[in-house]
């Protein structure tokens, strides 16, 4: 299996930690040559820059929500998606995580975006990305993602529709925050150890929770749908091949050993749900998204699976 990421970037992470401090070390992820100017207003498109050139433009997340309809599903790769029909939701609903880009093409045709937070996912896979990715697709991309793409090709964020996923605790450009700081935030919502929070405006970060489905969850809610579900967020089983992958292919993930702090995100998002009226649903049997009071809602399964439930 392909490393995870080029030894150098392992290398420049380690030092970034050494010579900048806790508070500052994650400035590695847009070094070397990366720089970002997101925008604050809707109006304007800010821009990406790469070693000098403009190489793409930064949206801002009202983009997403004009093109969002009543229903928003966040489709991770856990194997409980084959148990599902996504399609089923309809066109421009999906937003895809990670390796659910393989869905492009079959299970989805149109999807509402796509999300991608870990940049060695794009180390990774990068090949897929340039194939099921097109031009015009709304790309939800972290700044560590946004110049891993860059090293591998600039070119190829020039006719996407990207926006930042930028974490809120550690922001671009910016040391990272403490909680006595985000409390003062009007939009922010914390829960009362500060481990855990919610963002309710993505153009100036979100909370990244372990997964990019907890980012991804913080946008969707931003789109004020009536509906949003979760296709294929097992978490539990997070270490056992994904719905693309074959026995001993499994890419190394943390989303089991980060179960609780995944879950703690999205305890305060359902709050945060529940207040403004919008249904927060889970398609996956065996995920633990139960543990947070989102039993399985099997009104997409497969006959097969719904039969087995």
């Amino acid at each position: 299996m392909k490393s995870d990421r080029p030894l150098r970037r392992s290398l420049i992470k380690i030092l970034g930690t050494v010579f900048l401090g806790k508070s500052k070390a994650h400035a590695q992820n847009a070094w070397p040559g990366l720089v970002l100017n997101a925008p604050v207003e809707p109006v304007r498109a800010g821009g990406i820059t790469y070693r000098g050139r403009a190489v793409g433009s930064l949206l801002h997340p009202l983009e997403l929500k004009k093109e969002a309809g009543e229903e928003i599903v966040i489709v991770g790769s856990g194997p409980s998606i084959n148990d599902n029909n996504p399609a089923a939701a309809g066109p421009r609903t999906a937003i895809l995580l990670n390796g659910a880009v393989n869905l492009i093409g079959s299970e989805i045709q149109e999807p509402l975006a796509v999300a991608i937070e870990d940049e060695r996912f794009v180390w990774r896979h990068f090949a897929l990305m340039r194939e099921k990715i097109t031009g015009g697709m709304i790309c939800l991309l972290s700044v560590g993602v946004i110049r891993a793409i860059c090293e591998n090709d600039p070119n190829w964020l020039a006719d996407k529709r990207v926006m930042l996923i930028d974490d809120i605790r550690k922001p671009y450009r910016g040391p990272r925050r403490k909680t006595s700081e985000l409390t003062e935030m009007d939009f922010v919502r914390l829960s009362g150890d500060g481990s855990s929070g919610f963002s309710g405006d993505p153009a100036r970060g979100v909370f990244q929770g372990g997964s990019v489905a907890t980012s991804a969850l913080q946008f969707a809610i931003f789109c004020a749908p009536r509906r949003i579900g979760f296709f294929g967020f097992d978490i539990s089983n997070a270490d056992t091949p994904r719905f693309y992958e074959r026995a001993g292919e499994t890419a190394k993930s943390g989303v089991a050993r980060a179960q609780d702090r995944i879950l703690g995100h999205v305890a305060i998002a359902k709050s945060v749900c529940e207040e403004r009226g919008i249904e927060l649903l889970n398609f996956s049997a065996v995920s633990a998204l139960r543990d947070c009071g989102l039993p399985y809602d099997a009104r997409y399964a497969r006959r097969s699976a719904a039969a087995g439930a």
